[in-house]
């Protein structure tokens, strides 16, 4: 497909309500489909002012270049759905490709990348009634949690509400915890089995209810380490993907080996597969497809 912005730009500009018109004619399906595995391309990174993909810092800011490689993903065979914000939802519901898909909202991207207050992750996307109003299949939250960090707090407590919105209206909402800190003025994710487990048993635990919670979860830095962590709920989860990375083989047997795990049931990558280091979107979609 060919992505043309200026007829995007004029429906825009001219007819607004065509957004709201063709979500509401969009045919949906379930979450979690015949294969009972969950593939789903990430895109809501521009939002929070991530553009950056392996060593190209602004690779995600072209529009037209991300729509491609959006599109081609969900072209592919075995390719449920996407994961992103508003923004990139709606052009993609003018495009007409979100047809039989699962779209998913994202609900807060406030925490912008390098910025002074990266922890006060607040709630700028999508809010639980636009995901409802637009007939959308389910929301995703960030829940960075450090404890140096007061701002962590205001984040886990807006996130509590959320579970409780979603659940409200029978929506899954995934949730995206680390225990995170400060190395040199940046923000660092810990991705080692205690931290991850206990990023696990607190997101496990937000709300009134956790019916509707999935976890989506990175594989430890050891990757033997994820059977034992996994242990800590049964809650549903999927594997996210992380940054894009020069020895992507690796990463491919890293998710192999955690989809044998009985939580897990699928993926949810973005930059990896949209940007992969070698080859092209369509290759790198089909490798992961795979794996399921």
């Amino acid at each position: 497909m060919s992505i043309t912005i200026p007829d995007l730009v004029t429906v825009r500009a001219l007819h607004p309500e065509a957004i709201a018109e063709a979500a509401a004619r969009r045919t949906r399906r379930p979450l979690v489909g015949p294969t009972g595995r969950l593939m789903i391309v990430a895109a809501d990174h521009p939002a929070r002012g991530a553009l950056g993909a392996g060593d190209r810092r602004l690779a995600m800011a072209n529009r037209a270049d991300l729509l491609e490689r959006l599109c081609v993903a969900l072209s592919r065979p075995g390719v449920d759905g996407v994961l992103a914000t508003a923004d990139i939802l709606e052009d993609l519901l003018l495009l007409g490709v979100l047809e039989d898909r699962v779209v998913m909202g994202s609900l807060n991207r406030g925490g912008l990348a390098g910025a002074s207050f990266e922890m006060d992750d607040r709630f700028t996307g999508h809010r639980p009634e636009d995901i409802e109003r637009l007939r959308f299949d389910a929301g995703k939250l960030l829940l960075r949690i450090d404890h140096d960090d007061p701002g962590s707090l205001e984040t886990l407590a807006t996130a509590a509400g959320a579970v409780d919105a979603m659940a409200s209206r029978r929506l899954p909402l995934f949730v995206e915890p680390f225990i995170s800190g400060r190395e040199a003025g940046e923000v660092r994710n810990d991705l080692g089995a205690e931290a991850v487990t206990r990023s696990i048993a607190i997101a496990s635990g937000l709300g009134g209810t956790s019916a509707y919670t999935w976890l989506k979860l990175p594989v430890t830095r050891d990757p033997d380490d994820m059977a034992q962590v996994l242990e800590t709920s049964t809650l549903p989860a999927v594997l996210l993907g992380g940054e894009v990375g020069k020895d992507q083989e690796a990463a491919y047997e890293r998710w192999r080996k955690a989809l044998r795990l009985p939580t897990v049931q699928g993926m949810v990558v973005g930059r990896s597969l949209l940007y992969p280091a070698e080859g092209d979107v369509e290759t790198a979609v089909d490798t992961a497809v795979g794996l399921l």
